[in-house]
């Protein structure tokens, strides 16, 4: 490798390491901006959204139980304990641990 190959990957290393560094400081801002997801927003609807387990309609999702909510979801990305969280399916924006959509899918575990 010649001197001036070493120099461009050592560049490259350099600015790879300041851009991971960048998004790392930038992913706990974005999170605080998140929002609450409405329950009434059209995705929310389609989906079967509720901020309350106990609200899903029993007759449109007969295969609900009580036990399934957010937080036991296995796209919910809010800590242990958490009163929100995000959730993909809903571009990141915040869902209740306590709600239930359509979507949910057992966590592992």
């Amino acid at each position: 490798m010649g001197t001036a190959s070493r120099r461009v990957f050592l560049l490259q290393v350099a600015a790879a390491g300041t851009a991971v560094a960048a998004v790392a400081a930038t992913a706990p801002a974005a999170r605080a901006a998140a929002v609450a997801l409405d329950p009434k927003d059209p995705q929310a609807v389609a989906l079967g959204y509720v901020t309350d387990t106990r609200q899903a309609n029993q007759a449109k999702y007969p295969n609900h139980t009580p036990a399934q909510k957010c937080a036991t979801c296995q796209l919910f990305g809010g800590a242990p304990g958490a009163a929100e969280g995000p959730c993909p399916i809903y571009a990141g924006r915040l869902v209740q641990s306590g709600g239930w959509c359509s979507s949910w899918i057992k966590k592992a575990g």
